[in-house]
């Protein structure tokens, strides 16, 4: 017990001496290195269990509850909020100062929403936060002052390639090799006006270049399709992607615009069921008569998109026509569109669309025995084929990004010309 005393009055006198200095208490550097190696050596083999705050939407989430859901048919804003103890005059507010960042009239069903309640016996909410797509959402914060921010998650782009051979139709064949129907629409409006989509051959096949959009490691959209090699009755079409300064635009491999003044079909790809006619038998009225339009089946509620800057001429029911809406883009082209279930939120007369906005929804209203758009064109105040108008393409590449396309051409053709066809491994002849 003494000989412990001792040690510790030894260990005290060292410490004072060390602090203040005395000259007559010397300690070796080498020793007092030793000693610190050796309590770091201590203190490293002792692992130590830091918890990490668990994070959701950019707010601390321990100890709350969080509830994940989708919007209902027909439910609300207040609906939600108000099994989760938020009252009317809160709620209010919120669309109040949400206004200027998102409707919330436009919270659709199917979309998903979270809500952040407060550990309490009425779980009431802290926020609320609502995904209108993939790549970005929107939180309510009911805590304290409200507040509401829209949020854009980080989109990284992929480069991605793929090659396919029509077999029946381009839907089925991109569908047969794991592309979705965004894809196929952005496709077919690259060449609209080069290719009859309806009459393709069977052996027609394509090779494309696209940008795939990657949120948190899940694909949640497509970027632009950079690149496209696509064969139609042994003839190639080329199309690179550009930008001169004035938009992006598909380019031929000369350097010829691919996009015409209009796009050539009111809906994404679809099913035309009768063409524009002189002489045609009427399903409803059972007689012979000519057909003016071209008639695209669809899907009831399928958005129907103007084909050009345009202004609103008509947007209203007629006892034939049923709901549609007839737009004048020029002094040359006017275009209607006719059966809509209902006519686009702010469609009117004098409005301003530009092309390939949602002017309507397909539907049967007025002389109609199924859904359909029935969509006609005027050139000149007369009546023709919208199918068969030719019209003038957009601006070509100008001499100062001459050189410029004609390098991006180059990369975006070598990169074509690794694609292989799934039939077939020999090298595609492209003309440079």
């Amino acid at each position: 017990m003494l000989k412990k005393w001792i040690g510790l009055c030894a260990m005290a006198l060292i410490s004072i001496g060390v602090y203040f200095g005395m000259p007559y208490l010397r300690v070796d550097r080498p020793a007092m290195e030793d000693t610190i190696a050796a309590v770091q050596a201590s203190s490293d083999s002792t692992e130590i269990d830091v918890i990490e705050p668990e994070f959701l939407y950019g707010m601390p989430v321990d100890s709350m509850v969080v509830i994940e859901a989708k919007i209902k048919n027909n439910q609300n804003l207040s609906d939600i909020l108000l099994d989760y103890n938020v009252p009317y005059k809160e709620i209010h507010q919120l669309a109040q100062v949400s206004k200027p960042i998102f409707d919330v009239r436009k919270i659709a069903a199917n979309k998903k929403y979270t809500i952040i309640c407060h550990p309490d016996s009425l779980t009431t909410a802290k926020a609320f936060v609502y995904e209108p797509n993939a790549m970005e959402y929107v939180v309510f914060n009911l805590s304290d002052s409200i507040t509401v921010e829209k949020v854009s998650r980080e989109v990284e782009l992929i480069e991605r390639s793929a090659s396919g051979i029509i077999e029946t139709s381009l839907s089925d064949a991109m569908q047969a090799i794991g592309l979705g129907p965004q894809l196929t629409n952005n496709f077919v409006d690259v060449f609209g006006w080069q290719v009859d989509f309806f009459r393709l051959q069977k052996g027609d096949r394509f090779k494309l270049v696209y940008e795939d959009k990657i949120v948190d490691g899940t694909s949640v959209g497509i970027g632009e399709i950079k690149g496209i090699y696509f064969e139609h009755f042994n003839n190639p079409y080329y199309a690179i992607h550009y930008d001169q300064g004035s938009g992006a635009d598909h380019f031929d491999e000369n350097g010829n615009s691919l996009q015409k003044a209009l796009l050539k079909y009111p809906l994404k790809f679809s099913r035309i069921s009768s063409r524009y006619s002189g002489n045609r038998y009427h399903p409803v009225q059972k007689r012979w008569k000519a057909h003016r339009g071209t008639d695209f089946a669809a899907p009831r509620g399928t958005e129907i998109r103007s084909v050009g800057d345009g202004i609103i001429t008509e947007a209203r029911f007629s006892k034939y026509n049923g709901n549609f809406v007839k737009v004048k883009h020029n002094s040359t082209y006017t275009t209607q569109y006719l059966h809509m279930s209902k006519i686009a939120s702010g469609i009117k007369r004098g409005t301003r669309v530009r092309q390939g906005q949602t002017i309507g929804y397909v539907g049967s209203t007025g002389l109609a025995t199924g859904n359909h758009l029935c969509y006609r064109f005027w050139k000149a105040g007369v009546q023709v084929d919208a199918l068969k108008v030719k019209l003038p393409p957009s601006e070509p590449i100008k001499e100062e990004h001459r050189d410029e396309f004609m390098k991006i051409k180059s990369e975006i053709v070598e990169k074509l010309n690794a694609i292989p066809f799934p039939d077939a491994d020999k090298e595609l002849m492209v003309r440079k």
